[in-house]
């Protein structure tokens, strides 16, 4: 509760990877249609996303293994176009 959106970035990447954010800036705040998704099970969402960038970090790739299936580092120009559906 409460809690400030900064340290979400921090917390949450430390939860999902084992890397401790060092520094990290905001990158954009994206929402609206093109982020609304239906889920297999009929569940319905609408995102807002605020993403931030994080290029110093400490700490090894460590994924929780609930919520990650793997962990890579990978340019920029890599990333597939339909990486995930929302």
């Amino acid at each position: 509760m409460d809690e400030i959106i900064e340290d979400t970035t921090k917390r949450e990447l430390f939860e999902e990877t084992g890397l401790t954010a060092q520094k990290h800036e905001l990158f954009g705040v994206f929402s609206g249609s093109e982020l609304h998704y239906v889920y297999q099970n009929g569940d319905e969402v609408s995102n807002s996303d605020i993403v931030y960038l994080c290029r110093e970090y400490s700490g090894e790739l460590n994924p929780n293994k609930i919520e990650v299936n793997e962990l890579r580092f990978f340019s920029g120009y890599e990333i597939s176009e339909n990486i995930s559906p929302q």
